[in-house]
């Protein structure tokens, strides 16, 4: 398979997602993750992955990312780059997954490693028959 290439606006979520994985606190696992979440305004929101002693109270760069845009308004995501510091890329976690899913079920998923290897899927895909709560 030939090697995937990003467009530009794929590069400038990279780059915002290694800055965002300078930020990282991950001093009990040492999986540094840095996270770009493009949203359907083209706004675009980073985060990093914060660990605590408490390991249950760590809190994935994906979730970070998604927060912040939650936080500022926005619901619709159309992009997540997320970059780590090791060769081979990584998906987000079934939590990340699930949160979400909530909020954009097609978001399209670029996993970037040290290297610069690429991974792309979809969210429906990495979550097939996701849980899906719909209020009366």
């Amino acid at each position: 398979m030939p090697p995937q290439t990003l467009t530009e606006k794929e590069t400038e979520l990279t780059e915002l997602a290694r800055n965002a994985l300078q930020h990282a606190y991950a001093p009990y696992s040492g999986f540094r993750v840095g996270a770009a979440l493009l949203t359907t305004d083209n706004r675009i929101f980073t985060g990093c992955n914060v660990e605590n002693t408490s390991l249950g109270l760590t809190v994935c760069a994906e979730r970070n990312a998604a927060y912040a845009a939650i936080s500022h308004g926005d619901r619709q995501f159309l992009k997540l780059v997320i970059v780590v510091d090791q060769q081979t890329p990584s998906m987000p976690c079934g939590a990340c997954r699930q949160v979400l899913f909530e909020f954009s079920p097609e978001l399209e998923i670029i996993a970037v490693g040290s290297t610069n290897q690429i991974q792309r899927s979809n969210l429906r895909d990495l979550l097939p028959n996701a849980f899906q709560y719909k209020p009366r």
